[in-house]
């Protein structure tokens, strides 16, 4: 079950060129370390919504944003989300 209580505070930092980085992610929770551009992620085409059911009927909406075989799903899409509403009001 998740945990309650737990705080999460996103960052937003220009990390310069992705080639330069080395990242060293915790393999019990992490798979795999993907990018997506800015670009990628305004694309219509690239975003949509999971609907989760609780006994038969819809009970609540998520984002979603597509990038070939990853979604990017849960949390991180709504941090996307709300992140794009605040850099890009105009275009999401």
């Amino acid at each position: 079950p998740p945990q309650q209580g737990l705080m999460v505070a996103p960052i937003v930092a220009n990390l310069g060129p992705l080639e330069n980085l080395t990242l060293t992610p915790n393999p019990d929770e992490v798979a795999e370390i993907f990018t997506l551009p800015l670009a990628h992620l305004l694309r219509e085409e690239n975003q949509g919504y999971t609907h989760f059911r609780t006994a038969g009927r819809y009970s609540y909406t998520l984002p979603v944003f597509l990038n070939g075989p990853h979604k990017v799903w849960g949390l991180t899409a709504i941090i996307t989300e709300l992140t794009l509403e605040l850099l890009v009001p105009e275009r999401y």
